[in-house]
């Protein structure tokens, strides 16, 4: 839809926050991008936690970190450009091999992915011989071709049962592991990775933005301490958070995550109030519609992973995906 509407309806879309001095400067990334598009025969996929200009203006695919890979993996298109940090590219590119994956910028790391290596799983399968690895998706290319299956924090806990095994080692992040042990009867070995925007999160703000709105509904992602999930409503991926809101419709609401995601979740939801403390992802936030453009323009920067790593890390996106 954002490839055919007017650039004038386009900015109804987001008028509630972008601000009319800042739209003409992205209008005219806006038409550039989606003229390259055309000519390159690209789509783009951006992540939740992008920002509106590029969530609801120029992303044909949307969605969590489960839905784009998905998504990525049924996509005619010759080349994709991931809005989105460096290991969703790479996860792209993992599911189409043959197509020209872009990001736009190669410094959209995540502290989730840096927090292991390769050579760490591989030492956690020597101390823990035996026991299967399960690999949440924000992890390197590499990681992953030393994990048996992937997870995301939409699907983990039907991940983790789907082994069959009393005991899987869960990495990288702590606290979505403490949260999905909470909720299962698996034995679950935790690496001690962090998101640096969900862990700053506490029980104590819950407590305060309480107090400070009657009748607010808390939304947690699973990626915060497991004490802010307990004192939620409700806890799930920001896919699950947005279907929340959209079946429920409180009256006002928080959602515990990168603070885009609020942005983008209140333009479908004019009716709902939400509260929005901001833990921003610097990661996200690198990725502009500038940038975007340039990598359209100049075909850069294109992911490339080593075949030997490619094979054994699809396999373990496919399980994932399979079940």
């Amino acid at each position: 839809m954002p490839d055919t509407l007017p650039l004038s309806q386009l900015y109804e879309r987001v008028r509630p926050v972008v601000p009319p001095v800042e739209w003409p400067a992205f209008a005219d990334d806006i038409a550039a991008i989606r003229a390259l598009k055309r000519e390159r025969d690209a789509v783009i996929l951006a992540h939740n936690y992008q920002t509106p200009e590029i969530f609801h203006c120029v992303a044909n695919i949307t969605g969590d970190s489960l839905a784009l890979a998905r998504e990525a993996a049924k996509t005619d298109a010759r080349v994709i450009v991931l809005a989105g940090v460096h290991f969703m590219a790479e996860t792209s590119k993992l599911l189409n091999p043959d197509k020209t994956v872009l990001v736009p910028d190669l410094r959209a790391g995540c502290s989730l992915a840096e927090s292991i290596t390769a050579a760490d799983v591989r030492l956690l399968r020597r101390r823990y011989p035996g026991v299967p690895v399960v690999s949440y998706v924000n992890t390197s290319a590499a990681v992953k071709a030393e994990s048996d299956i992937c997870c995301t924090s939409g699907n983990a806990k039907r991940i983790v049962e789907s082994l069959g095994v009393p005991r899987v080692i869960m990495l990288p992040d702590e606290y979505l592991a403490q949260n999905v042990a909470a909720e299962t009867a698996v034995e679950i070995v935790a690496w001690h990775g962090r998101c640096e925007v969900h862990e700053r999160f506490s029980a104590a703000e819950v407590r305060t933005l309480r107090a400070e709105h009657p009748g607010l509904v808390v939304l947690a992602h699973p990626e915060c301490p497991p004490d802010v999930v307990a004192a939620a409503d409700f806890a799930g991926s920001t896919a699950a958070m947005s279907d929340y809101v959209a079946r429920r419709h409180p009256a006002r609401v928080v959602l515990l995550t990168e603070c885009s995601m609020s942005d983008n979740v209140a333009l479908a939801h004019p009716e709902v109030a939400f509260v929005r403390p901001c833990n921003l992802c610097p990661h996200m936030k690198r990725i502009t519609l500038a940038n975007i453009r340039q990598a359209l323009e100049t075909m850069t920067h294109a992911v490339t992973i080593d075949p030997s790593i490619a094979d054994p890390a699809r396999r373990a996106v496919e399980r994932m995906l399979a079940v």
